[in-house]
């Protein structure tokens, strides 16, 4: 069906068959019931809370003994707050935090994983693309200059790919 179909199909409704395809909706799928109550309770506070708790058990498990370290969690909560619409300092934040925890690790212990560091700097130009698209990057810059300088500290073994995004948005 067609976005023009759809409309067309609603405008024949009365409120009543509205109300109820709506409610039916909601009974129905968890992601309209969950755009509805963030659309009617936005607490992006509690949504930025929960992700980042769940990413840094990614990184710090509270009851496994190895860290999973799945780059996949953060991209979950991130495309579920862009569907959602939230606010893009928040989307940014989680952005960041991912990577930044991401290094702490790293500082504790080695990581020999290549794809680690491949998927950071992936996670890493995303970000840093994402706060250049929403005009934000001067309020973030310290913390990707600091995430930067991290990859340098820590010897990564692609921080030049991670200098190179820095110096591209210096000049």
């Amino acid at each position: 069906m067609s976005k023009r179909d759809l409309k067309k199909y609603i405008s024949e409704l009365n409120k009543e068959q509205l109300e109820e395809q709506i409610i039916e909706l909601y009974d129905k799928f968890i992601p309209v019931k969950t755009y509805y109550n963030f659309v009617f309770n936005p607490n992006e506070n509690n949504l930025l809370k929960d992700a980042k708790l769940k990413i840094s058990n990614e990184y710090f498990p509270q009851r496994a003994k190895r860290p999973k370290m799945r780059r996949s969690v953060a991209q979950k909560y991130i495309k579920h707050f862009i569907q959602l619409g939230v606010d893009s300092y928040v989307i940014a934040e989680i952005m960041l935090y991912n990577i930044e925890i991401a290094q702490i690790l790293s500082a504790e212990r080695p990581i020999g994983n290549e794809l680690f560091y491949k998927s950071m700097f992936t996670s890493f130009n995303q970000a840093v693309s994402f706060l250049i698209e929403k005009a934000i990057l001067n309020e973030f810059e310290n913390r990707v200059v600091a995430i930067k300088n991290k990859t340098i500290a820590q010897n990564w073994i692609n921080a030049f790919e991670f200098n190179a995004v820095v110096e591209r948005f210096n000049y």
